[in-house]
């Protein structure tokens, strides 16, 4: 589920992609569930590709997120996004032991605050699992799909000197011509 779910540079909180088009996508904010057009010139970054650095390597933010949901019993953190560097480290160190204190900032846990406190808002299910949610939607897509569009491919177009030969004159010898003169008047 976190795959669809948007952080955009330059705006506020979180986005919910709905569609995407050929050089924007559409998403609708998580805040006031309005939507708008995000083109190509705007930094996005899905939820699913973050990750929070440890001493051994790197933590995907759904497994952050999930033992922030137990530490929370699935409630908002006790912790305000804008208390103090040593109590967001403090609260951390008790969510993800072996956080890396050298790469993850304050700034980072406070937004990881928000957006954990958002998505509770929103109701956003993300412990929820990825792989399945594709193999879903990829049967789902097949399934809508019509027999009859699936096996019977598009005929060509006529070409275009066959076109001419099969068309019908535009004007008549029976047709009235106008007499109207296109001479400026001085």
């Amino acid at each position: 589920m976190l795959k669809t779910i948007l952080s955009i540079s330059g705006k506020p909180g979180l986005y919910k992609l709905v569609s995407s088009a050929k050089n924007m996508i559409i998403v609708e904010s998580l805040i006031d569930k309005k939507r708008l057009p995000i083109y190509a010139k705007d930094k996005v970054v899905s939820l699913g590709d973050i990750a929070m650095y440890t001493s051994e390597g790197e933590e995907p933010l759904k497994n952050v997120l999930g033992n922030i949901k137990k530490k929370e019993n699935g409630g908002k953190t006790s912790i305000a996004p804008n208390s103090k560097p040593e109590e967001l480290y403090n609260y951390f160190g008790e969510v993800l032991p072996d956080f890396d204190k050298d790469k993850v900032y304050p700034t980072d846990i406070k937004k990881l605050l928000s957006w954990y406190n958002l998505l509770i808002d929103s109701e956003v299910d993300f412990e929820k699992d990825e792989t399945a949610d594709a193999a879903g939607e990829k049967e789902g897509e097949e399934k809508t799909v019509p027999a009859e569009a699936a096996a019977e491919p598009k005929k060509a177009a006529p070409k275009a000197s066959r076109a001419k030969a099969n068309a019908t004159p535009k004007a008549s010898s029976d047709a009235k011509t106008s007499q109207r003169s296109t001479r400026k008047k001085v």
